[in-house]
């Protein structure tokens, strides 16, 4: 503000001495540069005034009478102020003479109201600038907070979704294998340790991901012998990827469910991992013969589709196809953000 007012001085100050030039009178450049550095500097204090003033009463537009009317007062003051103080200061600062008529005291009192009605319409733009910043503060801060809310409960979603879906192979195999259930629940043991570790983190490296779907992987292998067969494809430097948690398993589930478990055959179900320029590139094929899934189909896929959206809205993409020699693909594709490996 002080910068503000200097500036306006100095540019008087060249308004001053050109219109004295034009006119043919001597110009003293010290004096007039002190006279209106001098007549810019009572206006700091008038400013701070007006401003503090409409800081406590802005007019509103369900309430703006009171405001007005003290604002109003504000800019009275400020008037009658510069009118007390120029007279009074004259000996020392040494402001032009001019004649002290009517007229002259007239025009100069309502530039005084003028300059102040446009400090006071500053200070309004000041004012809901700050409350728009404000607001838009607490919209990003609350669409945070809903959507850290609805990954939570996603995430809460489907953390018992596959623990229960692994319970149930394992209460499949116990009945006819013990030793295979056992190992199952080894696995099991892993599942669990992975998901509990870090139940608030939204993300991990794909290396952890990878472990989480060997696990997943290691019982359907016990429980299905033969007819699963298992291949990945990851590229090592993509490894470090950041990718969120829990997002391969229930894609790897899904192609086993519909390409492995109603089939006697051998299926093969596969995971690629791949960088494509600064995006990251993950796939789970199977070789089954039957349609893909709806999008959105069941728990876990629709449970992954609505986490990408909720983490990366418009710059990840979910893509299911049909693979021309029968099976299904599933296509993720998110930017490829590099995580420092523990």
């Amino acid at each position: 503000m002080i910068g503000w007012w200097a500036l306006n001085g100095l540019i008087s100050t060249v308004q001053v001495v050109a219109v004295l030039a034009s006119r043919g009178q001597p110009v003293v450049l010290p004096d007039v540069l002190r006279s209106e550095l001098a007549s810019a500097a009572l206006w700091v204090p008038c400013t701070l005034w007006l401003l503090w003033w409409v800081a406590r009463a802005p007019l509103e537009r369900e309430r703006w009478a009171a405001p007005f009317a003290w604002l109003l007062f504000a800019v009275l003051v400020v008037a009658a102020f510069r009118a007390v103080a120029v007279p009074l200061l004259e000996p020392w600062v040494g402001w032009r003479s001019l004649p002290r008529t009517a007229e002259v005291m007239l025009a100069t009192s309502l530039r005084n109201v003028l300059t102040g009605l446009l400090i006071v319409g500053v200070g309004h733009a000041l004012v809901y600038a700050q409350r728009s910043r404000a607001r838009e503060r607490q919209a990003q801060a609350l669409q945070e907070q809903l959507t850290r809310a609805r990954l939570d409960a996603l995430s809460a979603q489907l953390n018992p979704h596959f623990l229960f879906n692994a319970l149930n192979s394992i209460a499949e195999m116990v009945h006819h294998d013990v030793d295979a259930a056992d190992r199952m629940l080894v696995q099991l043991g892993g599942l669990l340790r992975h998901s509990l570790a870090a139940t608030r983190q939204q993300h991990t490296s794909l290396r952890e991901e990878l472990g989480i779907v060997d696990c997943y992987i290691g019982i359907e292998q016990v429980r299905l012998g033969d007819r699963l067969r298992f291949r990945r494809e990851v590229a090592p430097e993509v490894l470090h990827a950041q990718v969120p948690r829990l997002m391969l398993q229930p894609l790897v589930e899904n192609a086993i469910t519909h390409a492995v478990a109603h089939r006697d055959a051998p299926s093969t179900v596969a995971v690629r991992a791949a960088r494509d320029g600064d995006r990251l590139v993950l796939e789970v094929l199977d070789d089954g013969a039957g349609a893909p899934p709806r999008p959105g189909f069941g728990v876990g896929l629709a449970n992954t589709r609505a986490r990408l959206e909720c983490l990366y809205g418009q710059a990840q993409a979910l893509d299911i196809a049909t693979l021309p020699g029968g099976g299904t693909r599933v296509r993720v594709s998110l930017p490829l953000v590099t995580v420092q490996a523990a």
